[in-house]
């Protein structure tokens, strides 16, 4: 077997991504039996939130990049939350085909059902973990994002 040639930095970033793989598959599979009584899965509260914390309307492309997701995944989930009624469509004056995706008052209702469920939970998830470690935690997978986001040369 071939011996590593990480350094310890490189073999403590190997393990904290693939414990973050797992938490990752833990987290979607709990948000999804958390929204599932709201009609909602993980991803689709995923989409309703980016939408509800967007500046303004944006198009699909615009919240797939926020999401650091795929534009195609994101557009299938958008038409089908179009299909229930909680997303709507506007024109785009920037951009003829590409609309403006809008939560409607139904959307709404769904995102903010989904918020209310996830506060006593995400409560509950967190005790005995300290503030000062979670900052710690965000600092550095928001360092890591932006080393792997693409750069324009």
């Amino acid at each position: 077997m071939l011996k590593s040639q990480r350094t310890p930095a490189g073999d403590a970033l190997t393990n904290l991504m693939l414990d973050l793989f797992r938490l990752n598959s833990q987290l979607l599979t709990a948000g999804d039996r958390l929204v599932a009584q709201l009609g909602l899965t993980s991803a689709r509260w995923q989409i309703l939130g980016a939408i509800v914390h967007a500046e303004r309307p944006q198009p699909v492309a615009w919240l797939a990049r926020d999401l650091g997701a795929n534009r195609q995944n994101v557009q299938r989930i958008v038409n089908d939350l179009h299909a229930e009624g909680l997303l709507t469509f506007e024109a785009n004056p920037h951009h003829r085909r590409a609309q403006l995706v809008v939560l409607t008052d139904k959307g709404r209702r769904a995102f903010n059902a989904a918020m209310a469920l996830q506060a006593p939970w995400v409560t509950g998830l967190s005790e005995g973990l300290s503030v000062k470690d979670l900052q710690t935690v965000h600092r550095v997978v928001t360092a890591l994002r932006k080393k792997l986001e693409p750069h324009e040369d």
